[in-house]
């Protein structure tokens, strides 16, 4: 990083015709050090949740050695590239709460995160706060957005919820409250509407005519950008350059996918703005959330690929069978075949997500080193709908608080001893989450 006399601020926006664009990091926003001070300032940490749906077939997807001689499994192999900053974690649980029985999809994702299991009924909502959010009440304090919870699939449309419980609770894994959950977001459009879009107007007659003219959300900051280019060093108005054109390119796509719903289902109440293949729908939601983590527009994001009780079908890989029913697989060796396919398969895209960030400069590193990023599934066992030893996957060097590289397994530990521990290197202290019975050692994760 090159230190300049001059500093940008870290917050600075440009300003046009009523819109706002936050900015990447640049060299030239890091304050000027005197002589004697040779480090720049200290990378922050953001966090981030890929969660899939229906479990795992285990034996495909969990090492059988611990330490840094893991070998990666057929599951695992997408990994390859970036295993020195990969953590498999092993011997997690998710152990029901007693008294509140059935639900397994249900428990399965509204546990993920909040660690309290939700009660039989369809329309009493009690969960509880979910770690994301307690980290968003903070970070927020610091980002235009507190945070993003999105999907692949939409709300409304995601199939059946498990018998007796509030849908709520297969929908989202992110909990503002014990009964108040948040619900994901599918459309790209208003994502990148929400980020950065026109933030002085909430006209929709406005929004149609920009949509009409396919105007960028640049043209108005145009001049600003100009200026801009102007006093900034070489290497940052290169930076400024990659990254307005990721935006653009972003915008564009999506603008391509309106044109398409609009011609290729012209009598479908399809959400505009949703690309018709499922890969490019998901490399969109991988885009946003590398741009709203490279201008600190949030620093927490949830996914969800799909909600627990997913139909999704997945012809591109030759699994034609919708995901739910065949997780159901009674170790039939076709049916185990295809789920572990899935599986290898989100692995797949949780690989290219970790390239993209990678690939993202951010101050003395890169995105990925500056980023903790938590994939897993609510079960173990998709057949059994195992609470216990659940796929759990942190990735990224968490601004030098993780060190891949390793398969940690614990002995019978709550997941929400985990989420006590993440917190705490973001600087957020809880003392109890749903069942915790205290922390996972910190220096594990960290070695």
């Amino acid at each position: 990083m090159i230190i300049s006399k001059k500093a940008i601020p870290r917050r600075t926006v440009l300003r046009g015709l009523g819109s706002m664009l936050a900015l990447p990091l640049f060299d030239s926003m890091v304050p000027a050090l005197s002589a004697l001070q040779k480090t720049a300032a200290r990378p922050f940490n953001r966090f981030g949740v890929m969660y899939v749906p229906n479990g795992m077939i285990m034996k495909n997807y969990l090492p059988l050695t611990e330490g840094p001689a893991y070998e990666l499994t057929p599951t695992l192999s997408a990994l390859a590239p970036f295993r020195e900053q990969v953590l498999v974690l092993s011997g997690l649980e998710c152990i029901p709460t007693p008294g509140r029985p059935g639900g397994a999809h249900a428990k399965a994702s509204t546990r993920f995160l909040t660690d309290v299991s939700p009660p039989l009924s369809e329309t009493w909502l009690d969960a509880g706060i979910s770690m994301d959010q307690i980290l968003a009440q903070e970070t927020g304090k610091l980002t235009q957005v507190a945070s993003l919870e999105l999907a692949i699939e939409s709300g409304e449309t995601a199939g059946a919820c498990d018998t007796g419980f509030a849908c709520p609770y297969t929908n989202t894994i992110s909990w503002k409250s014990q009964n108040t959950p948040l619900p994901t977001q599918n459309n790209p459009r208003v994502i990148f509407e929400r980020l950065f879009g026109d933030s002085t107007s909430t006209d929709p007659k406005a929004r149609r005519a920009r949509l009409r003219q396919q105007r960028s959300v640049l043209d108005s900051v145009g001049e600003e950008v100009a200026r801009l280019q102007g006093v900034l060093p070489q290497g940052d108005r290169t930076k400024l350059t990659e990254y307005l054109d990721a935006i653009r390119n972003v915008e564009q796509r999506i603008q391509i996918a309106e044109t398409q719903s609009d011609q290729e289902l012209p009598l479908v109440d399809h959400p505009a703005g949703i690309p018709s293949g499922w890969e490019d729908h998901l490399n969109l939601m991988f885009d946003l959330q590398v741009l709203a983590f490279q201008c600190d527009l949030t620093r927490v994001i949830t996914l969800m690929v799909g909600h627990e009780h997913s139909g999704m079908t997945y012809p591109q890989i030759g699994v034609p069978d919708a995901h739910h029913p065949v997780s159901h697989h009674q170790q039939e060796p076709e049916k185990v075949a295809k789920v572990a396919k899935i599986n290898a398969y989100h692995m797949q895209m949780f690989a290219r997500l970790l390239q993209k960030l990678h690939a993202t400069p951010d101050g003395d590193g890169t995105l990925l080193d500056h980023v903790t990023m938590m994939y897993g599934a609510g079960m173990a066992d998709s057949n059994s709908h195992s609470p216990i030893d659940i796929p759990m996957i942190l990735a990224g060097g968490g601004a030098g608080n993780l060190q891949g590289g390793r398969h940690v397994r614990f002995k019978n530990m709550p997941l929400a001893n985990l989420h006590l521990t993440l917190l705490d290197q973001f600087g957020v202290h809880v003392d109890q989450i749903g069942d915790s019975t205290g922390r996972v050692d910190a220096r594990i994760l960290s070695l």
